[in-house]
């Protein structure tokens, strides 16, 4: 995994944590970490879709962030399990993987 698809994952990481935060924030500092992980969630989609194609890193992006939303909430918000769930994450992230897999990078400028 190249370094702007890492950016992608942790923008991916900072959604999920900003979603958190719209549905769980009730204290003006809880607000504010919402905020700032918003901001830092979309600096580096912004960052990481200057190198990487755009469509594709959209994709991945809300991918993630959907999953790992889903996860949290049952993991930490006992949000009930269904199977059927679980089985349309894994469809969804099997899409994800599929279209990283079969975008090609954009090579940067000097051939590195």
């Amino acid at each position: 995994m190249n370094r702007n698809w890492m950016i992608v994952l942790i923008a991916a990481v900072f959604e999920v944590a900003w979603v958190m935060g719209l549905k769980h924030a009730e204290t003006p500092n809880q607000w504010s970490g919402t905020g700032i992980a918003i901001l830092v969630s979309m600096v580096l989609l912004i960052k990481a879709s200057q190198k990487l194609p755009l469509g594709t890193t959209y994709a991945v992006f809300t991918g993630l962030g959907t999953a790992g939303t889903v996860v949290v909430e049952m993991a930490v918000f006992g949000e009930p399990f269904h199977i059927a769930k679980v089985l349309l994450i894994l469809l969804l992230l099997g899409g994800v993987v599929g279209l990283k897999t079969v975008t090609p990078d954009k090579k940067t400028k000097g051939g590195a």
